[in-house]
């Protein structure tokens, strides 16, 4: 028997066993197996049956492009379909997002990759896109980027710092659950983004302009807008049960809101582009 393959899938089921801290043990009683076989598998004494490497995906929660991976390196056929966002097939899901864009209006939403790269978004995101260069929207605009590039929003938001330091969080840690090297080479260049001295002391300047009240976020953005300062908040929406890998990265990120200022000026920014248009 050729070991090479089953070594190179065994290699990677410890390396995500290990992400996630579990134990053989543990790891084999969630995917029904013994942990002396599961042993086997990772050292390449023993070659896993596509069912058993699904199964042991699915325990680990492995996101389905590396499930794909897995079964590749051990030989098998890849179980997940990936497809673009432009075929036939996906149909169905672009009405879905459309839908969702345009009913989340006058509150900004986009539509986002596994990378956080922008695929589309609403006609409210004009107010977080204004005055943002070409460069960082080509050839394709990431929230990341967006947020925490000094000539980005991060020039306009008055708790730059919060800010900051809660998405380089967020990035970090889904950079750990999944290992995806893009994510990563995504952190190691924003993070290394610098905070420009007139952006502190406009941070530091901005609560005297309007006290932020009481609030059930943590880190709300605080933007600085020509209709005076506003406060939102975002929350993740998902597909549930995704077949395919494109679909299984997709998320839409809905804005809203913090108080009322916002809302009117939001509902105020809506009726001028209407008009307009």
């Amino acid at each position: 028997m050729d070991v090479e393959q089953p070594s190179r899938v065994g290699a990677l089921l410890r390396d995500w066993r290990r992400r996630r801290r579990f134990s053989q043990l543990d790891l084999a009683l969630l995917a029904d197996t013994s942990a002396r076989h599961l042993s086997c598998v990772e050292t390449g004494r023993a070659r896993p049956s596509r069912t058993m490497l699904l199964r042991l995906s699915a325990a680990l929660d492995i996101p389905l492009r590396e499930r794909n991976t897995l079964l590749l390196a051990a030989d098998y056929a890849p179980a997940y379909r990936e497809s673009s966002l432009d075929d036939q097939y996906m149909a169905s899901v672009r009405s879905a997002l459309d839908t969702m864009l345009t009913a989340h209006e006058p509150y900004p939403a986009v539509v986002v990759d596994r990378c956080w790269n922008v695929l589309t978004g609403n006609r409210a995101m004009a107010v977080l896109m204004d005055g943002i260069p070409p460069h960082l929207l080509e050839p394709q605009p990431n929230v990341f980027r967006l947020a925490l590039h000094p000539e980005g929003l991060a020039s306009r938001l008055s708790n730059l710092g919060e800010v900051r330091g809660l998405f380089l969080e967020r990035l970090l840690r889904q950079v750990n659950a999944t290992g995806d090297a893009e994510l990563r080479a995504l952190y190691e260049e924003v993070s290394q983004y610098p905070v420009l001295a007139d952006q502190e002391q406009a941070g530091a300047d901005a609560p005297a302009s309007r006290p932020s009240p009481p609030s059930p976020i943590q880190v709300p953005l605080r933007i600085r807008t020509p209709q005076g300062e506003l406060s939102m908040f975002s929350t993740m929406a998902t597909f549930g049960a995704p077949a395919d890998v494109t679909l299984s990265e997709l998320a839409i990120e809905l804005f809203y809101p913090l108080d009322e200022f916002t809302t009117k000026a939001l509902r105020e920014l809506a009726g001028t582009t209407n008009q307009g248009s």
